[in-house]
């Protein structure tokens, strides 16, 4: 009698072939990004697990990255911990994003960040939470990982791109490098296959970016920006 192929998810939910995307049976959202949704596992952001997005500077486009996926989360608040700049309500309401919905957290050290970030993950009365830090110790970070399994929340970390050499609990890693028209993507971690080619992801452009000199400025950080991203390995 032949064997019945067996996947990997169904021995146990964490298992996946390499060769393959995981499917994941958690709960994700809509990237808005065809090319981008159909380099993740399970088509979408994970939902209730930790994203690190690795970028050259915050601000690159990270929030318009998530935009689509913020939108679609219904009404529930997106809390942004330690946000670089204040939130511009028409940039924000250009690309379809209330004022009303977002909660700023400032804290005066990150200590006192990671600890607001936590205990958002864990009350689950956001929908979203964005935090932007520089820097975070590995007990840090598997603390978050372990109240974002533990919530109903898309949790998404903003650090610089050099953190990329270090190991994170983060389920998915992606590295974001301005580009004329968008960002440029790359792959570093994921449960499934390694991607070597870079995605290019096109955004909607904020009322600033539209003018000559912003689009000047931004080509030329986009060239500046263009290196080779380390990719992590998974055991």
């Amino acid at each position: 009698m032949a064997a019945v192929p067996v996947h990997a998810e169904e021995i146990h939910p964490s298992l996946w072939r390499a060769s393959q995307l995981a499917r994941g049976r958690g709960r994700t959202v809509e990237t808005g990004y065809a090319a981008l949704s159909a380099e993740l596992p399970g088509g979408g952001w994970p939902v209730g697990a930790f994203v690190d997005l690795l970028v050259q500077q915050a601000g690159v486009g990270e929030v318009r990255l998530l935009r689509p996926a913020l939108s679609a989360l219904g009404e529930r608040p997106i809390a942004l911990v330690q946000p670089p700049h204040l939130p511009d309500g028409l940039g924000l309401s250009y690309i379809g994003l209330s004022l009303e919905r977002l909660l700023r957290v400032k804290a005066p050290k990150t200590s006192d960040a990671l600890w607001s970030a936590e205990q958002i993950l864990r009350a689950g009365s956001c929908s979203a939470l964005i935090f932007w830090t520089q820097y975070a110790q590995a007990s840090s970070l598997r603390r978050l990982h372990l109240a974002a399994q533990s919530s109903e929340t898309l949790f998404v970390m903003v650090r610089p791109l050099a953190a990329a050499q270090d190991s994170s609990p983060a389920l998915l890693r992606l590295a974001l490098r301005p580009s004329a028209d968008g960002l440029t993507v790359d792959i570093v971690k994921r449960r499934g296959p390694s991607r070597a080619e870079p995605l290019s992801i096109p955004l909607q452009p904020t009322p600033v970016l539209l003018s000559r000199h912003a689009r000047l400025s931004r080509r030329s950080s986009a060239e500046a920006a263009a290196r080779s991203i380390p990719t992590e390995v998974v055991a």
